[in-house]
């Protein structure tokens, strides 16, 4: 057969036409998507804030995505591997606080990944001490250590359980420089972990939840598992969103005693330190960015028609979207407050 120009350029034009929609089919999600999170748990708060955003999102953009909970070590590995935008990831402030603490397994994330939306907040972030303490306020706590006494606290090391522990220290050092060696951690695993450390007597004061821990705030008193909460990390304006019938048997107004500025731990003498437990995406860095548009444009859609934050509420998280741009610069900002505070208190134990 012979060819003429104008067949070889039909030839061409033909096949550029065709691969048209396999170049437009790689620029979205694909039909099944593999959404793996930092938590091995799927009754803990990432389960919960990433199938609440899966659902969302399969109902609103017509595909299919499967929350993994895989850890965070092997949740890392699987975003390495892939690029096509069949694995994306959510996880919380523990991706770049891990790297900030050392932690074996966490790169930065800011120049590993492409940094996603944000969705969601958790406001129980909280310091809990036995219902007998003699400490009634962080106030106390911090005094106590100004003293010479030693407080004890158990913490799972190396992410958000140990940075309310570090904004302890750093409070004591700016109070009265030298204190913070009497704040000493007790470093333990999962909350479990931790609620036993306060009842074997091995810790003064646990980091817990408001959604883990309000039920031991509960019980009778002469309980020996009863807590009093202390602090409570959230911003003020974060916690002000949630329903006002709180959680359990204790209000919102209840729950603000214990957040700033009532309970205040000074960041630097004049403002407060907070800490909001915050739920984003991670991607792939390789990964073609018309997805990661595709995400922000599916969830500005899906919060500004109102129904997802009916069910985080209902879940007691605050619903926070931020698009893509946006949540890496706010992300970014509070990486490096929380750096500062770490950076003070670094070589104590």
């Amino acid at each position: 057969m012979t060819f003429t120009r104008r067949t070889l350029l039909a030839a061409v034009s033909t096949a550029a036409i065709l691969a048209q929609p396999i170049a437009a089919a790689a620029q979205e999600l694909p039909r099944n998507v593999r959404m793996v999170i930092g938590s091995k748990s799927t009754g803990g708060d990432t389960y919960q804030n990433s199938a609440i955003v899966a659902d969302a999102l399969s109902e609103h953009l017509g595909i299919n995505i499967k929350v993994d909970a895989v850890g965070a070590s092997a949740a890392f590995k699987a975003l390495d591997r892939d690029s096509r935008g069949t694995t994306i990831m959510i996880f919380h402030d523990q991706s770049y606080l891990g790297h900030l603490y050392g932690r074996e397994g966490y790169d930065d994330p800011f120049a590993t990944y492409a940094i996603g939306p944000t969705v969601a907040i958790n406001p129980g972030n909280a310091y809990l001490v036995p219902a007998d303490s003699p400490y009634q306020s962080m106030e106390d706590i911090l005094t106590a250590a100004e003293n010479g006494e030693q407080v004890r606290v158990a913490i799972q090391p190396g992410g958000v359980s140990e940075i309310g522990f570090s904004a302890m220290k750093n409070a004591a050092a700016v109070r009265s420089p030298g204190s913070e060696a009497n704040i000493v951690a007790v470093n333990t695993g999962s909350q479990s972990d931790k609620n036993q450390a306060m009842w074997d007597g091995l810790a003064d004061v646990i980091n817990g939840s408001i959604q883990a821990n309000e039920q031991f705030t509960q019980l009778e008193e002469g309980d020996e598992k009863g807590m009093r909460f202390v602090w409570i990390t959230a911003r003020p304006a974060t916690l002000e969103q949630a329903p006002e019938a709180g959680m359990g048997d204790t209000d919102r107004a209840a729950l603000m005693q214990y957040a700033s500025p009532e309970t205040s731990v000074t960041l630097d003498g004049s403002e407060d330190f907070t800490f909001d437990k915050e739920f984003f995406f991670l991607f792939n860095k390789e990964m073609d960015p018309a997805i990661i548009d595709q995400i922000d444009t599916a969830l500005t859609e899906i919060f500004a028609e109102g129904a997802i934050q009916d069910r985080q509420k209902a879940s007691f998280f605050i619903p926070n979207f931020l698009p893509s741009d946006e949540a890496k610069a706010h992300l970014e900002q509070k990486r490096d407050t929380y750096s500062k505070v770490i950076a003070e208190i670094s070589g104590e134990s």
